[in-house]
C-alpha cells in the first residue's frame, strides 16, 4: 500500500475541522494554565461533588497536567503528528469534558465549569452544548483520522510536539509562581475595589417566577399555577380555589451582578470594617494569606519585617487577611511576632484577590495599586523608592 503524501491535500472540510478544534484547545488550555491555581480551585469542586476529596492535594498538578494536555493535542491536531493517537485523546478529553460539563449543568452543583477560566464564564448548560458542538467535530476527526496529513516529516512534528508539552508544563509552574501573565479576576491591578461592589442606580435585579400550589375546596382537585397563569386567569376570584403552602421560587432572570458582591471583612468581634479599610486614603498593604496553616512562613517573616519598617518610617497601615479563625490567627501572629493588624474574611474572596499563599496588595483609596506574588514581592528599598518618596 503506498504511503500518503506530504502534498496530498485532505479534504477542506477535515482542514476547518482540524483548525477549529486545535486552535479552541489550545486557547482553552493557555487561559487556564495562566492562572492554574485558579483551576485547581474549579477541578476541588468537582471533587466535592463526587466525593474524592483524597485528590485535593493533587489538585494543582492535575490541573497543569490538564491545561498542558490540551495545548499539547491541539497543537498535535494543527500540525498532523501522531494523527491516531491525538484523535483518540482528543476524544477521550472531550466525553470527559461532556459529561463534567453534563453532571453540573442537570444536577446544578457547579455554577461554572472552568472551561476557558475566568477569561469567559460560562454556565453549565452552555458549557455542555460547547462541548456537544466539539464532541461531533472531534468525532468526524476521530472518523477519519487515519486521513490527517502531516504537516511537517514525523521526527521534526515529534520534536515540536515535545517542545510544546514542555513550554506548556513550564508555563504553568511560572504563572503559579509568579502570579497570571494576564489578570482575569476583579481585583486586578487599576480596579477600584469598593466600584467594582457597587450597584449602579436602575440595574436590572434578578427576576423571579412564583408558583402556586392551589386546592379546590369542594372537589379537592390540585393545580398548579405561576403567577403570570394565576394573574390572567383570574382563578384568585373564585372562592372555591384557595392556595396551598408558600409559593416555590424560581429564578427566570439572572439581573446585575456587581463583579464583587462577597467580600466581607470582620475583626476577631464580627465588626465589619470593610468600608474602613477599603476607603483609606493612603498607601496600605494588605497580605492575603488564605489559609494560614499552608502559608509560606518565611514568606510572613519577611513581609513582616517590610510592614515594621513602613509603620516605622511612613505610617502604613498593614492588615493580614485570613480565613482561619480568629483564635488560631491569633496564635500565629503571636508565634511568629507579626506586626500586622489581623482582619477576617470568607477564604472565596480572599483566593480571587491573589493567586498566592501569601500574597500581596499595595492599595490607596480603594484602588489596587499593585500586587506581588511572595516570590516577586520587592524589598523596602524598591517599595520606599516607587511608592512612598513622593
Amino acid at each position: 500500500m503506498k504511503k500518503k503524501s506530504l502534498n496530498q491535500s485532505a479534504p477542506w472540510w477535515m482542514w476547518a475541522c482540524r483548525i477549529f478544534v486545535g486552535l479552541l484547545f489550545i486557547f482553552s488550555g493557555l487561559v487556564k494554565i495562566n492562572d492554574p491555581l485558579g483551576f485547581s480551585y474549579k477541578l476541588q469542586e468537582y471533587f466535592a461533588v463526587f466525593h474524592i476529596l483524597f485528590l485535593n492535594g493533587w489538585a494543582l498538578a492535575i490541573a497543569i497536567i490538564l491545561c498542558s494536555l490540551e495545548i499539547t493535542l491541539g497543537f498535535a491536531l494543527l500540525i498532523g503528528v501522531r494523527p491516531v493517537k491525538v484523535a483518540w485523546g482528543l476524544l477521550l478529553l472531550i466525553i470527559f469534558f461532556a459529561f463534567l460539563t453534563f453532571y453540573s449543568a442537570f444536577f446544578n452543583v457547579v455554577q461554572t465549569c472552568g472551561c476557558f477560566g475566568d477569561a469567559i464564564v460560562l454556565t453549565p448548560w452552555q458549557s455542555f452544548s460547547k462541548d456537544l458542538f466539539l464532541l461531533l467535530l472531534i468525532i468526524i476527526i476521530f472518523a477519519n483520522r487515519k486521513a490527517i496529513t502531516p504537516v511537517f516529516v514525523p521526527k521534526i512534528g515529534d520534536r515540536f510536539l515535545l517542545g510544546a508539552a514542555v513550554v506548556s508544563v513550564c508555563m504553568g509552574l511560572y504563572t503559579y509562581n509568579f502570579l497570571p501573565v494576564m489578570d482575569f479576576l476583579a481585583y486586578k491591578v487599576g480596579d477600584n475595589i469598593p466600584d467594582e461592589m457597587k450597584t449602579p442606580p436602575g440595574a436590572q435585579p434578578d427576576q423571579y417566577e412564583l408558583t402556586y400550589q392551589l386546592e379546590n375546596k369542594k372537589t379537592g382537585e390540585h393545580k398548579q399555577m405561576t403567577s403570570t397563569e394565576y394573574s390572567n386567569s383570574n382563578i384568585w376570584k373564585d372562592n372555591n380555589w384557595k392556595t396551598v403552602g408558600d409559593p416555590a421560587r424560581k429564578l427566570v432572570k439572572t439581573g446585575f451582578k456587581p463583579k464583587i458582591e462577597d467580600l466581607i471583612i470582620n475583626d476577631a468581634q464580627g465588626n465589619n470594617y470593610t468600608n474602613e479599610l477599603l476607603d483609606n486614603p493612603y498607601y496600605n498593604l494588605i497580605i492575603v494569606a488564605v489559609n494560614l496553616n499552608e502559608t509560606d512562613e518565611d514568606a510572613i517573616n519577611s513581609l513582616n519585617a517590610i510592614a515594621i519598617n513602613l509603620k516605622q518610617n511612613f505610617n502604613t497601615r498593614t492588615i493580614l487577611l485570613t480565613s482561619n479563625p480568629p483564635q488560631s490567627a491569633e496564635a500565629f501572629a503571636k508565634e511568629h511576632k507579626l506586626m500586622f493588624e489581623l482582619f477576617y474574611a470568607d477564604e472565596v474572596p480572599l483566593k480571587e484577590m491573589v493567586r498566592a499563599n501569601p500574597g500581596v496588595l499595595l492599595m490607596k483609596d480603594g484602588t489596587v495599586i499593585n500586587k506581588w506574588h511572595y516570590h516577586t514581592m520587592p524589598d523596602i528599598d524598591e517599595l520606599t523608592k516607587k511608592y512612598f518618596q513622593h
